[in-house]
């Protein structure tokens, strides 16, 4: 791996994730594995009548690109709709893939762009978006609606 694929602001960011405790009554949990480096992130949410989340837990055992991730998915994932999450997963995928040449609205996904010619290394950095857009779905879908 290049140097800039591992670079300051991703340390940075893998070494103060938020939200990383798990939440003792989640409305939905949500694991998500990647076959092929084994990292893995554990998402708890709770969510209001709006399906806004309003309380996140989370479990990561990634590479720091993954760490990372999460910390970024964190830091911005309070207050948001499933609908907003999976559009940002969404956003996230076609950038690394290189369908789409930013990544979205979602603040500071642009430091991954080292990693868009290491596909290898897509899966641990999605893990954090996927987790959080299903759990928050699925939290959604059980909570009652006023």
């Amino acid at each position: 791996m290049s140097a800039a694929l591992y670079n300051a602001e991703i340390l940075r960011l893998a070494a103060g994730i938020p939200h990383h405790e798990r939440l003792a009554t989640p409305g939905a949990t949500v694991e998500k594995r990647s076959p092929i480096c084994g990292s893995r992130v554990t998402v708890d949410v709770t969510v209001d009548e709006h399906g806004r989340v309003t309380a996140l837990g989370q479990k990561v055992n990634a590479c720091a690109l993954g760490q990372a991730s999460a910390a970024l998915m964190g830091a911005e994932a309070l207050g948001r709709t499933p609908d907003e999450l999976a559009a940002a997963r969404d956003a996230l995928t076609a950038f690394l893939n290189g369908e789409r040449e930013d990544p979205g609205d979602w603040p500071g996904l642009h430091i991954f762009a080292p990693a868009r010619p290491h596909t290898a290394r897509h899966a641990s950095i999605r893990l954090a978006f996927e987790a959080v857009a299903e759990a928050a779905a699925l939290a959604a879908a059980k909570a009652p609606v006023r």
